[in-house]
């Protein structure tokens, strides 16, 4: 066949149809930011990818290895029990074990302290990559918390043992659940987002992170029973986003026994989404400027 006849056949050809996964690279002004969430789904192999390499390096080298994600919430859970219970002779409500009152707050709490410490510093342990590739940087703290609620579902199975062993069965109130897994979720990411973007520029907040983290510990309802706190400071009690989710673990996992008040509930989730919005917004705002500083 010639040449000519070669070129022929080329033209009759029908134009092939694009695959489903390509897409094109624009190079204009202003096009990222206006695609930027279309190509947070296009980068999701690589929010998968650092997800998964944070959940297989977390625990590396260790003698005991994800057994931690249990040890740590479990002796904190003894520890509580113990001083609150015990020495301060406070009691669960209603006919609930002391030990699955704390349990039950150990969940959302520990999920949002460790997703809190890892996301804050998320940017700062990417800095090669960040500084060298272009990509969604919301991908970096997200996929942190992704990796804290790996620890998450670990000890929701150790507290089902729990419950086995203490005889004690949820009603249809566990059906709520995710709720509150969604406020715990949006809480952990709202709070990151803030004190990531903030720790790119002030390295101080590596210091202060841990501080929020402990001081938090002992605000919020965690060894004891929201039901003790005195009625004139519920007002500023309730301003503790984690305080709606908490009671609101201990309501859908405990049958009820736990009390949850709709303006408890209401100010977190008021509060969550403000915290959730205002913190993609800052982020958004100072995202540009991270490879520069980093």
């Amino acid at each position: 066949m010639t040449a000519q006849e070669q070129t022929a056949l080329l033209e009759s050809l029908p134009p092939a149809e694009p695959a489903e996964e390509d897409f094109d690279l624009w190079i204009e002004a202003g096009r990222t930011e206006k695609n930027y969430w279309r190509d947070l789904w296009r980068y999701r192999e690589l929010f998968y990818f650092l997800a998964w390499r944070d959940i297989l390096v977390r625990y590396k080298q260790t003698v005991i290895g994800v057994a931690w994600a249990l040890i740590r919430p479990f002796l904190t859970m003894l520890i509580f029990t113990f001083v609150f219970n015990r020495i301060a002779r406070l009691s669960a409500p209603g006919a609930v074990p002391y030990a699955l009152l704390v349990f039950a707050a150990m969940l959302p709490w520990q999920f949002f302290a460790t997703a809190l410490g890892e996301s804050s510093n998320s940017l700062i342990g990417n800095a090669n990559l960040i500084s060298k590739v272009y990509f969604p940087r919301l991908i970096v703290p997200a996929g942190s918390v992704i990796t804290s609620f790996v620890d998450f579902l670990i000890m929701l199975g150790l507290m089902a043992g729990m419950m086995v062993w203490y005889g004690f069965a949820p009603d249809w109130r566990l059906l709520t659940l995710p709720l509150f897994i969604a406020m715990a979720f949006g809480a952990a990411l709202g709070a990151g987002l803030w004190l990531c973007a903030l720790n790119v520029k002030y390295r101080d907040f590596r210091y202060i992170v841990p501080f929020i983290v402990q001081f938090g510990l002992y605000v919020s309802p965690v060894g004891f029973s929201s039901s003790v706190v005195p009625e004139r400071w519920r007002m500023l009690y309730d301003l503790n986003p984690m305080v709606g989710v908490i009671d609101g673990f201990r309501w859908a996992m405990l049958g009820g026994e736990s009390p949850l008040r709709s303006s408890t509930l209401l100010i977190s989730t008021l509060i969550i989404t403000a915290l959730c919005l205002s913190g993609i917004w800052y982020f958004r705002q100072v995202e540009k400027t991270f490879a520069d500083i980093i």
